[in-house]
């Protein structure tokens, strides 16, 4: 259910600005979304698993939060971002 290592390595390396770039909101909102899938796919066989349904809340609402500030800072960087990762505006 947790994002392997190797996933989250993959991630970051394909969303990061410069070498050493793990915290930047890019990378943030990536390693969030493929969390959100994941859990995703566990809510639909355990609909009634109402502690992870909070998890899955928080993290949506983080994303949200994150993607908001990367909006006001920089519109170019939250378009590419929502392409990359085909959300909804």
């Amino acid at each position: 259910m947790a994002v392997t290592k190797e996933r989250k390595t993959e991630i970051i390396q394909s969303f990061r600005k410069e070498e050493q770039d793990t915290g930047s909101p890019e990378v943030q909102i990536a390693l969030l979304t493929e969390r959100i899938n994941d859990l995703h796919g566990h809510m639909k066989t355990h609909a009634k698993d109402h502690a992870s349904r909070r998890g899955l809340l928080k993290m949506v609402s983080k994303r949200s939060s994150l993607l908001g500030y990367l909006r006001n800072k920089d519109h170019a960087r939250y378009a590419a971002v929502i392409a990359r990762l085909g959300l909804r505006k």
